[in-house]
């Protein structure tokens, strides 16, 4: 009975070291595929950026062509002239800029040919005493020209149940945005893209859009940590379960009999 009960907390001791070694690599290799995903989406926009302009019109075709995605197009930089719809503005919640929380601001821009498409103007501090409570921004009235760069859908966050829906008490307020509901909701013809507007923001907006490189380093940092550690949880299974058991049995072998 000893005898099985030792062999079994061996199987349980060596099972659930190799599953810690096995984990800690996967974390390790997930990590480094991050930093490769975000190594191509700036090689990506690097090589995007200095390509031609675009305009409402080449999009206007594109689209209408079938191409709904315009994967190809992400990040080219594009100039539109329209007016802005404020009564449509949406502001997406627990987005950070240079460390602080806050709201990304999204502004529907009706083009000449009334097609609209959702703009991301830039960003605003929250308010930690009232959250309903949203810094005032400068929206112009008018024909405006609006510089940025062609982005797919807003970012999602993790959102426990309806994460799409308004906040109940500001309806401007949202976790995550999606860009067919939201068209459904408002009515608006919109474009299946949004642009990321650049360059000198209106009073009361920053701009300061995180560069997808700057988290390379980290995301190897931690790659590092997690190979480091499935190392050393081998070691210690190779050390514990097999090579100081063996050392111990030669041992006992090898003392002279009383």
């Amino acid at each position: 009975m000893t005898r099985k009960r030792g062999n079994l907390r061996w199987w349980l001791a060596t099972v659930a070291g190799v599953i810690g070694v096995c984990v800690g690599l996967a974390l390790g290799f997930w990590q480094l595929e991050r930093a490769a995903q975000k190594t191509r989406l700036h090689d990506a926009m690097q090589a995007q950026s200095s390509t031609v302009t675009l305009d409402a019109r080449a999009v206007h075709d594109q689209l209408a062509l079938g191409d709904a995605t315009l994967t190809h197009w992400l990040y080219r930089p594009i100039a539109l002239h329209g007016q802005w719809m404020p009564a449509h503005t949406v502001y997406l919640d627990n987005r950070q800029m240079q460390g602080r929380p806050g709201f990304f601001v999204f502004t529907p821009l009706q083009l000449a040919s009334g097609e609209v498409v959702l703009v991301q103007r830039g960003w605003i501090a929250r308010n930690f005493q009232d959250r309903q409570l949203l810094q005032a921004i400068e929206t112009p009235a008018g024909t405006v020209t609006v510089e940025g760069q062609l982005a797919g859908a807003p970012g999602r966050l993790y959102a426990l149940g309806e994460g799409d829906a308004p906040d109940a008490h500001n309806p401007h307020i949202r976790q995550n945005l999606n860009l067919t509901a939201y068209a459904q909701t408002t009515g608006l013809p919109l474009w299946p893209v949004t642009v990321v507007q650049t360059g000198a923001a209106s009073e009361g907006l920053l701009r300061a859009w995180p560069q997808p490189s700057s988290g390379i380093a980290t995301h190897q940092g931690y790659a590092f940590q997690w190979f480091a550690i499935a190392a050393v949880l081998a070691a210690m299974v190779l050390w514990f379960q097999f090579l100081r058991p063996a050392r111990t049995a030669r041992q006992r072998h090898a003392a002279p009999k009383s």
